[in-house]
């Protein structure tokens, strides 16, 4: 299963993403979780202790690894680089393995927007492409409120970009240019998850202001949730209710995926 989740800021994306990792995990997966979120929040969702994560540095700043694999340090101008570099060994150098997860922190782009030909910038995008198309694991990415990392290239190896919204409009406005993003690259299963979720009206505003979206399930807004949050500790075992929420999405993606696949054979 490759997944890419996104949406707009401070939704519940990376209680998701972490959420999905652990319910793989548990299977016997072996869970590559991503984090590309210039925000860097995964680790903690995870329950990664702070000074680990804090340790942990992201790809887009290592700027000897970016100027040996593409022939150019960051921040230089003129001259060549490669646009190829080699990336199959990063993850295994650079995660940090907790419960059957590893983690990677990409980073990001900090100048010329997330499309820009820089040595940085095309070390993450083949680093994403590699993960998306030559890797075994699971790979769950928890993006920015878009897909900058994601390319035509990658498209093919996405199972499934989820927009992750919570009840109001420039939340469900963010999801509709994500999947217009992602459509316009060859993604074609763009789905969405309510979160922050009340009651039953919050679940019909997203529903019936998302009418080209198969809403794949809701995360209930749980205190639990903000407390995981400010402990430090991992999401999925402390706010059970959040869980198991979560792996209703996941079989109903899963289930879903199947159809798809029988439909097509």
């Amino acid at each position: 299963m490759k997944l890419a989740i996104t949406g707009k800021g401070g939704v519940g994306k990376t209680t998701l993403a972490s959420m999905l990792a652990n319910l793989y995990a548990a299977e016997g997966y072996t869970v590559l979780a991503i984090d590309a979120d210039p925000d860097t929040n995964l680790a903690s969702a995870l329950g990664i202790p702070a000074e680990e994560a804090q340790a942990i540095a992201p790809i887009s700043q290592m700027e000897d690894l970016i100027e040996e694999r593409t022939g150019m340090r960051p921040g230089t101008s003129g001259g060549f680089f490669k646009l190829n570099p080699r990336v199959d060994d990063i993850p295994e150098r650079f995660c940090l393995t907790r419960n059957g997860i590893k983690l990677l922190v990409l980073g990001t782009v900090k100048k010329g927007g997330g499309g820009c030909v820089c040595p940085e910038n095309v070390l993450l995008r083949s680093l994403v492409q590699h993960l998306f198309l030559g890797r075994s694991e699971v790979v769950i990415v928890d993006m920015v409120a878009g897909i900058e990392h994601l390319g035509r290239a990658t498209a093919q190896g996405v199972d499934a970009l989820i927009a992750v919204v919570e009840p109001g409009m420039r939340s469900l406005g963010t999801a509709q240019a994500i999947r217009k993003l992602g459509q316009d690259i060859g993604i074609q299963r763009c789905y969405a998850v309510g979160s922050k979720v009340t009651n039953d009206s919050d679940r019909d505003f997203i529903t019936q202001n998302l009418p080209d979206f198969t809403v794949l399930g809701f995360i209930s807004y749980s205190p639990l949730i903000q407390q995981a949050d400010l402990l430090g500790t991992d999401v999925f075992h402390h706010a059970p209710q959040a869980a198991a929420e979560a792996r209703g999405i996941k079989a109903r993606l899963e289930s879903l995926l199947r159809e798809e696949s029988v439909a097509n054979r």
